[in-house]
């Protein structure tokens, strides 16, 4: 049996790709050799997953995304947001600044004084475009 996640996925992938259902049934057993995702192996998940990649699904992985914070750092983050579109920079790169600023794994975990020294190094990094 395959994690719940892998199978929202292949889910995902099918409306993303608009997929009707004789489509996907009949991908499903050419791919991964069942009628049903529920049946999938992680073997036969990750052909699938991989196929379904190869026809144009593009997975969104929650590094994407705005994180989710206390609401009294909102604002910080909301900052942190803006910094970022003007310098046209997705989230993972804040994701690599978050671990080698603060020393943390992820924005979640960081304090007020955390993002603060997070918002002073993207506002250098723009004083910097600005120069060039």
């Amino acid at each position: 049996m395959i994690a719940r996640t892998t199978l929202a996925k292949i889910h995902v992938a099918k409306k993303q790709l608009s997929l009707d259902e004789d489509s996907y049934r009949a991908m499903l057993r050419s791919v991964g050799g069942v009628e049903s995702s529920k049946d999938l192996t992680s073997e036969g998940a990750h052909k699938v997953l991989k196929h379904l990649e190869r026809c144009g699904f593009t997975p969104k992985n929650a590094m994407h995304r705005r994180p989710r914070v206390a609401t009294g750092r909102a604002p910080q983050i909301r900052k942190i947001e803006a910094l970022l579109a003007d310098a046209g920079r997705p989230w993972e790169y804040l994701n690599g600044m978050v671990k080698r600023i603060c020393k943390v794994d992820a924005i979640e975990f960081c304090d007020g004084e955390m993002l603060g020294k997070l918002i002073a190094a993207l506002q250098a990094d723009a004083r910097r475009r600005e120069k060039r």
